[in-house]
């Protein structure tokens, strides 16, 4: 599988040395961005799935904390975000034709890390949207030992009379050719930069925000701001779909703070409960991005994710 070097900012990454992205090109001749940071003598790789909006960089420190408990990471820029193809005439608006499509992203991924020959086994991280893609990766089969889950987005928080109105808009609006558009109550800038950190729905810890806006500050083409109509109406059929099925036979731990804001609380709770080999771990006043507080609150949840991959690996 060619590969050719992309671009890769570790001024904005904090992460461990070494880090690097390359180009690759999913089924349907997309180019999309796989970074990776490598460790020597590492006990495996921790694949990265994020959530909406992000990119490869922005888990740079995530990585570095892995890296310090032995074991390497890659992470992927989906289709329509970060560095990879975007797919509208406006680039800032979040996109995607079917939901199904992030799992071609998947598969480059997978090929990218075994072109790279990265450290096996191999173990996933899913944050939010990636929560989505990375269920359905594992129900279908992804070679991983074992997932993590971060605020898996298995549901949305919404007020119970706009759902109806959002299934409504998002399957209506595409029809009459305005799918490209955002839903109300979206904006096009990232909220990050248009909004303070009082009030921010993502984390409680002051630094870490201010990294979020340092890094789009400093590479506003990595920016996304809200997502299409039709976005929300791929993401509504995905989640319905995830709930009909039943979990995989797989180790899996999911974080989820008890101040999350952005998804369903409810639908990771009940999915966690009925899964036969899962763990929910619910984290005290924790906002959406549990894993970027400050080191002391986040110390505890590495711990617990990578005593998951070492007892998998011993069993």
């Amino acid at each position: 599988m060619a590969l050719s070097p992309a671009p890769f900012f570790s001024d904005i990454a904090y992460g461990p040395a070494g880090g690097a992205a390359h180009w690759t090109q999913t089924s349907d001749s997309l180019r999309i961005r796989v970074g990776h940071w490598p460790l020597s003598g590492a006990r495996g790789t921790v694949l990265v799935f994020p959530g909406r909006t992000e990119f490869i960089e922005k888990y740079g420190q995530v990585a570095k904390a892995f890296a310090a408990r032995g074991f390497a990471a890659a992470a992927v820029d989906w289709r329509g975000q970060g560095l990879s193809d975007r797919l509208l005439d406006n680039p800032i608006v979040g996109h995607v034709a079917h939901f199904s499509d992030y799992q071609k992203d998947v598969a480059a991924m997978m090929r990218v890390a075994r072109t790279l020959d990265l450290p096996r086994p191999y173990y996933l991280l899913a944050h939010s949207m990636g929560g989505a893609i990375g269920l359905r990766a594992v129900m279908e089969g992804m070679a991983v030992r074992a997932v993590a889950f971060s605020a898996p987005m298995w549901g949305l928080q919404m007020a119970p009379h706009l759902r109806p109105l959002a299934w409504a808009l998002s399957h209506s609006m595409p029809k009459v050719g305005q799918g490209h558009r955002l839903p109300p109550g979206t904006k096009m800038d990232h909220h990050v930069l248009t909004d303070g950190f009082e009030g921010n729905l993502l984390t409680r810890d002051p630094d870490q925000f201010e990294i979020m806006r340092e890094q789009l500050m400093a590479h506003p083409e990595m920016a996304l701001g809200g997502p299409s109509y039709v976005w929300l109406r791929e993401a509504l059929l995905e989640m319905r779909h995830l709930a009909s099925r039943a979990s995989p036979s797989l180790p899996a731990l999911a974080l989820l703070g008890t101040n999350e804001r952005i998804v369903d609380m409810d639908a990771i709770q009940m999915r966690m409960h009925d899964w036969k080999s899962g763990d929910l771990e619910l984290v005290p006043d924790g906002e959406h991005e549990v894993l970027m507080e400050g080191p002391l609150a986040t110390a505890p949840l590495f711990d617990r994710m990578t005593a998951l991959f070492l007892q998998v690996n011993k069993g």
